[in-house]
């Protein structure tokens, strides 16, 4: 009798998987600007005078700020995949 060889046990998707604090921080800037970021997640790094770097700096020290601002990305990533899914699913449908 072989045993029949285990499948690895599916692993749960990680958004933030290989994307990087600075890239999120600049995605975020590209979609939403400081102004409606400071809006969301009232950080001085984001109201006074921002910039990726003293974000970066502020967002490494401080977990708590870190977790909001991941938490911020990814909810605007799966907007953004609802979105374009649904625009891939309408071109289909119209025979584009």
């Amino acid at each position: 009798m072989n045993p029949q060889p285990s499948s690895p046990s599916p692993q749960p998707r990680d958004p933030l998987h290989g994307v990087t604090l600075e890239s999120i921080v600049k995605q975020l800037v590209e979609w939403y600007g400081w102004a409606r970021m400071a809006d969301r997640i009232p950080i001085r790094c984001f109201q006074d005078n921002p910039s990726v770097n003293s974000s970066l700096k502020f967002l490494r020290k401080n977990p708590w700020a870190r977790e909001k601002v991941e938490a911020m990305f990814v909810a605007g990533e799966m907007k953004r995949r609802r979105v374009s899914a649904k625009v891939s699913g309408e071109r289909r449908h119209d025979g584009n």
